[in-house]
């Protein structure tokens, strides 16, 4: 199965979305393709994140987007038949594990710590998240567990905004960057849809200035 990174479009950034009702998350896709980022990262913490998943593919086809919090293998089956095309969780376990690789889409699975990635990696997974960055040691951490697992590349969230997003961007064992910082509460509540694509604007300009 081919890794996350390998169907990830355009610049390795993913907007975390949280939306309360379908129609607020479509608005909220539209805002984030506007400013020229692809991919996306629906939570499923409200009822509707699977609807939101199904009307965002069928109304943005070019977008790439997968479900979060997924915790058990039931929710990754859920999030399949939702039309998930990749797979994101907050943590680890060998029963989780098992559901994802059997789940068909790519996935990162939640690590935070070196017996988590461990774990991960005696699984044969070589792409994984690492959440809460921020609270796990943050950029530095991650640099110094590049040390120990020198094949494994993380997808950091937690913590993340426009203030640091460099720091973890510029690690060579960082593959993507995931983050709500991009999708505010307060933009989302105020319905300022033009505010969301400005701060995703943001991240893709810190994104391009790194490139050589």
């Amino acid at each position: 199965m081919k890794g996350i990174k390998h169907i990830v479009k355009g610049a390795p950034i993913l907007p975390i979305l949280q939306a309360d009702s379908v129609e607020q998350a479509l608005n909220i896709a539209k805002a984030v393709e506007a400013s020229g980022l692809k991919n996306l990262e629906v939570v499923r913490r409200t009822d509707a994140a699977a609807a939101s998943v199904t009307a965002i593919r069928e109304a943005f086809p070019d977008m790439v987007v997968g479900m979060g919090t997924v915790l058990s293998p039931e929710h990754a089956k859920e999030a399949v038949e939702a039309g998930s095309q990749f797979l994101v969780t907050p943590t680890v376990s060998p029963r989780l594990l098992d559901g994802l690789m059997s789940s068909g889409v790519p996935f990162i699975p939640g690590t935070s710590n070196p017996a988590d990635i461990l774990m991960a990696s005696e699984y044969g997974l070589t792409e994984l998240k690492f959440f809460p960055a921020h609270l796990s040691g943050g950029a530095p951490m991650l640099k110094a567990l590049g040390g120990i697992f020198q094949n494994i590349s993380f997808c950091p969230t937690g913590g993340i905004s426009g203030s640091n997003l460099n720091d973890y961007l510029s690690l060579k064992n960082v593959f993507a960057v995931g983050g709500s910082w991009m999708i505010p509460s307060d933009m989302v509540k105020a319905e300022n849809w033009q505010g969301i694509t400005d701060t995703c604007k943001q991240a893709l300009e810190a994104f391009e200035g790194l490139r050589p």
